[in-house]
């Protein structure tokens, strides 16, 4: 193979490189905003101290399913029915939409706030617009504070033994 054939295949190389670039660039950019169809779902996670909550999400009349049974908020806590319902009242739509959620770990609070956090991401995937709203309300912050481990040679994380001078 003489040096100027090989010129050519490593020209041909990257031409090919560049090409296939291109085309990529060119496919992302003309790839069409995300639209589902009525009956399709939107599946999320969200996650709140050691909970994890998988929504989906989908239109229908405001059926709320949770770990496989159907609940009527009218029997939920106050504190929690307004947590829940938070995302769909910055949206400005409350009857709107399924919920499905398989929910696990923590307690109450945090299985709550998981929900709300998975209910939030999934309004954000139904319409890009809402983004901002849910945002501002600080629906769609992951609360990363979690419990803090047990110190050896102690009772607790930060607690410590009565202290005994003599």
């Amino acid at each position: 193979m003489s040096a100027a054939t090989a010129e050519k295949s490593v020209a041909a190389k990257k031409s090919a490189k560049a090409t296939k670039k291109a085309v990529k660039k060119t496919e992302e950019v003309s790839v069409p905003m995300l639209k589902k169809a009525p009956g399709e779902e939107f599946v999320t996670v969200g996650r709140r101290k050691c909970s994890v909550a998988k929504v989906r999400l989908s239109r229908g009349n405001g059926t709320w399913l949770i770990n496989g049974k159907t609940v009527d908020k009218a029997q939920l806590q106050e504190d929690v029915r307004m947590r829940l319902e938070q995302p769909f009242r910055v949206i400005e739509d409350e009857n709107g939409f399924d919920v499905r959620a398989w929910v696990s770990g923590g307690g109450w609070m945090g299985q709550t706030d998981a929900m709300v956090l998975g209910i939030a991401r999934a309004l954000e995937k139904v319409n890009a617009e809402w983004r901002v709203p849910l945002k501002r309300a600080g629906l769609l912050t992951r609360d990363s504070r979690i419990r803090e481990r047990k110190k050896p040679g102690r009772p607790g994380a930060r607690k410590r033994f009565q202290f005994s001078k003599r």
